[in-house]
Order: structure tokens, then sequence, then C-alpha cells
């Protein structure tokens, strides 16, 4: 039977939530995206990360300022992203504070560096891997611009689970991807490699992309995955998304942008408002909260935003959605 999301991180996140509601917070992150450094060994087509500067590209986020931004916001959970999180020097530390203060993490990596990195790192229950798979072999390995990479992650995957870590995928979709491509690399996500959870996202064009055609429209993604999820494959399928935000990639719910809740901290600062609109950064947490004109952005308010359904704006408005309303929080605990 397919799960909603794991259900140590639901009880976390209604708990958090119950606390924002009781104190009265209206803006709070659900989970901190952590950039503690742009470099990376791959260069992507739907990234514009490695386009920062050399001067950029050498730095390293110190311990205490990545430690000190998370604990600053509050936030529950951290996703530690880049770049390749695996080629900072201190990359265990930073994620060994971050479980000591009782957060869930998840450590984005391509995997290559993975296997060589493995013994920096001992399984913890809020610890995941999430690994980047965009397709089977052909076309994981076309988005990363390099042959072999897929293979490597599949055999990095493998390596982890029987060392005991919890694996998460992360897979993006594009213009170019049909619905059985869909099928097949969630299928064998789920069934061959077993990861303990996958997430999903539309492509999404935001202006550093280098590749700007394949992205998805809001009308294409509704239709990819409304296809993709028939004849009950959404059940089955281990997806780390409440259910109200697979209605939304359906079309079958319409939500508004909340990209405060799933913030982005950088060796820039924290990125206003989300980390597809370049639209400036500030140094703390608050700043980024009060002079910030959430109003402006989103769909319908601001053209860049047009096509963007991506999970950094919806998955927090789905979830504000489910935790409103018993039933749906608990079909997402059933994974229905």
């Amino acid at each position: 039977m397919g799960m909603g999301m794991p259900l140590r991180q639901s009880i976390r996140l209604g708990a958090y939530l119950m606390k924002q509601k009781v104190k009265r917070v209206d803006k709070f992150p659900l989970l901190v995206e952590l950039e503690p450094l742009f470099a990376c060994n791959l260069a992507c087509n739907g990234c514009g990360k490695i386009q920062q500067p050399a001067h950029l590209l050498k730095q390293r986020m110190p311990v205490e300022q990545a430690v000190g931004a998370i604990v600053e916001s509050g936030a529950p959970m951290v996703s530690i992203a880049g770049g390749e999180p695996l080629m900072h020097k201190e990359i265990e530390v930073i994620v060994q504070r971050l479980l000591d203060l009782g957060k869930i993490v998840f450590l984005c990596t391509n995997a290559v560096l993975l296997p060589k990195n493995l013994h920096r790192f001992t399984p913890h229950r809020n610890f995941a891997w999430m690994v980047h798979i965009d397709g089977l072999r052909e076309r994981h390995d076309a988005s990363v611009a390099k042959d072999g990479v897929f293979d490597q992650a599949v055999a990095a995957i493998k390596m982890a689970q029987e060392a005991g870590f919890r694996v998460n995928t992360n897979t993006t979709f594009f213009e170019t991807d049909t619905p059985q491509d869909v099928i097949d690399v969630l299928d064998y996500l789920n069934d061959d490699l077993k990861v303990d959870n996958m997430q999903i996202s539309p492509g999404y064009a935001y202006e550093k992309a280098p590749d700007q055609e394949n992205f998805l429209g809001v009308q294409q993604t509704r239709e990819l995955f409304k296809k993709a999820f028939g004849d009950g494959r959404r059940k089955k399928w281990r997806l780390n998304h409440s259910s109200v935000f697979l209605d939304f990639l359906e079309g079958r719910v319409d939500l508004s942008c909340t990209a405060w809740a799933i913030p982005s901290y950088s060796l820039l600062g924290w990125q206003k408002p989300c980390y597809l609109l370049d639209d400036g950064y500030v140094k703390t947490y608050k700043e980024l909260i009060d002079d910030t004109d959430w109003e402006a952005y989103g769909r319908g308010k601001d053209d860049r935003c047009a096509n963007c359904m991506a999970h950094c704006g919806y998955e927090p408005s789905a979830v504000f959605a489910t935790m409103g309303s018993l039933r749906d929080t608990i079909r997402t605990a059933a994974g229905a």
C-alpha cells in the first residue's frame, strides 16, 4: 500500500503547526532549503547554480552560519542542497548538529560522490539521503549531461540502503516526459529500488536555468500527472507528498503560492521570495518575512510565476490545507 508522508514527519509537522497557531504566527517555515555551497560536480540542464562567479563557487558556508540560519528560522525540517553538498568538507558536521537539534534532515545529492563519502555519516531516524533521479538511464544521463550517472546513482542508493540509511529520491518532470515516462521511473524507484519515499516536481523555467525550452506549463502539468496517477498507481507509490499536493498536480484543486514556508538560505543570504526567482537577498529570516511583499508573487500576480507549480511554492499550501481539514490529514496519513 502506498503511504503519504512518513508518519513521524506528519506528526512532527502537525505539532509544529499547532504551536504556530497557538502563538498566532501567520508566516513560518516548514522546511528550509539550505545551500552551503554552489559548486557541483555535474552541469545539469535545469539548474542555474553553477553559473555563479568563480569566487562564489570556491566558497563553503561555515558550520556555525549554516546551523545559525536554521535555528533563527525555527524550521522543523531542513533540505541541504547546493551545488553538491558532498563537496563541502564539513557537511557531516552540519548534518549532525542539525540532527542534535531535533531537526528532520534531507541531504540532496546526485549520488556520484556518495560511495566515497558514506562513511562520514551515521544512519539516524530523522535523516534521509535525497537522491536526484530525473528519469531512467537514458533520460537521466541526458538531463545531467553525462553518461553513466544513472548507474552510479543506483549503485550508490543500494549501498546506502545496505548501510542502514533511509533513501528518498527527487524527480523533476519536463515537457519532453510522457505519462509513461513518469510511470516507468516511479515504478522502478518504488518496486525495484524500493526507496523509502519519492518526491516529484514539474520543471519550472526559472530565469537562471540554461534549458528554457522544456519546462511544463500548468495545463500540461495537470494532464501529465492525471494520466500518470491513473489506474490506482498514485495509491501504490510511496510519494512523500500530501494528497492535496497530488490533487493540485492533477488539477483537482487549485492552491495559492506560499513561498515563505519553504525559504532558501545560501552563501548569498535568504533569497527573496524563493529559490526560483532572483529578487535579491537579505541577511536574516526575519527580514525575509518582513521585507518581502508576499502578495506580489504567485500565479496571476507575477508573470514569471505563470507556469509554476513547483513544490517549494505549493507543497506548503497543500500542507496547510491538509492540516486545516481533519479528513485530508487522515487521507494523507493513509496515503489515499
